[in-house]
Order: C-alpha cells, then sequence, then structure tokens
C-alpha cells in the first residue's frame, strides 16, 4: 500500500467517493461539494493523501485537517475506504504513516481522530495505528440527522 499526495486530477474521484453512501458508511452523510472548493481543501488548505494499492488502484484517502485555535500545531485527521478493500488493514497502515508524516515532516505537536460511539471498525483501526481513547465528546457531530457522541 501507498500513500502520495492528492492531485488535481483525484478530485473528480474523491467528489464521487464522498457523494457514495456506500464510501461514507453507515457512520458519515454524504456530501456534495463544489469541485473548487474540493480541490483547494485536498491541494491548499488540508494534508490529503490518497490510499494506493501497490499497482496504482485508488482505494481510499487519509486527511489531516487543522484544527482549532492551535491551528498549527493540532492536526485531525479522517480516512475512509472503498467498502470492497475494508478490514484488509489498508486503514490501519494509512493512518500510522499519515501519523508519521506528521510528526515528522511538520511541528504537529498532537493528532486527533474523532469517531462516533458506534463506529467500532474506525475505533479498532485507530487503537492498531496507536490512538487511545480519551473521551467522550457528547452531541459533537451530525450525520444521518441526529447529534451523535
Amino acid at each position: 500500500m501507498n500513500l502520495r499526495r492528492a492531485e488535481k486530477g483525484d478530485v473528480s474521484l474523491v467528489a464521487q467517493w464522498f457523494s457514495d453512501p456506500k464510501y461514507m458508511g453507515e457512520y458519515q452523510d454524504t456530501v456534495t461539494i463544489p469541485k473548487g472548493k474540493l480541490e483547494k481543501a485536498m491541494l491548499e488548505d488540508n494534508i490529503f493523501f490518497m490510499i494506493e494499492k501497490k499497482d496504482g488502484t485508488k482505494i481510499g484517502h487519509v486527511g489531516g485537517y487543522m484544527h482549532g485555535w492551535m491551528r498549527s500545531r493540532m492536526m485531525e485527521i479522517g480516512f475512509a475506504l472503498v467498502p470492497s478493500e475494508r478490514r484488509r488493514g489498508y486503514g490501519t497502515e494509512a493512518v500510522q504513516m499519515m501519523v508519521d508524516y506528521l510528526f515528522l515532516e511538520t511541528d504537529v505537536v498532537r493528532v486527533q481522530a474523532p469517531t462516533g460511539t458506534k463506529n467500532i471498525p474506525s475505533q479498532r483501526t485507530l487503537e492498531k495505528a496507536g490512538f487511545s481513547k480519551e473521551g467522550l465528546m457528547r452531541k459533537s457531530w451530525f450525520a444521518k440527522g441526529e447529534y451523535i457522541d
């Protein structure tokens, strides 16, 4: 598996993924983002990597987003894989590589990855990648028509 920085040619595929309920899964809403705004988010505003198999097949993404008042020191990450490639270790490997990159190549001092309390698959991936559960943020995310913890 490889991570590579997103390129302009990836924007259409990511837009397609973000609007696909199967890709976004049962814990996230689909989103439609104007192409220009998505391109800026992927290529300028955030750290956004494509997850690829060794043969170059694009199977997902992992992204880092500056967060809160510590804009240059704390990063929040998120990730997703196409359904056919889940539960094969790609997510764990991608998260580990992303965290290594952030600590080795940026001045980030904290990386966090919030998940919904019912999103056990993502929690397992993060724990395998070295994350630990720190607490519960009540009603901090709106998805599937309700505020979730």
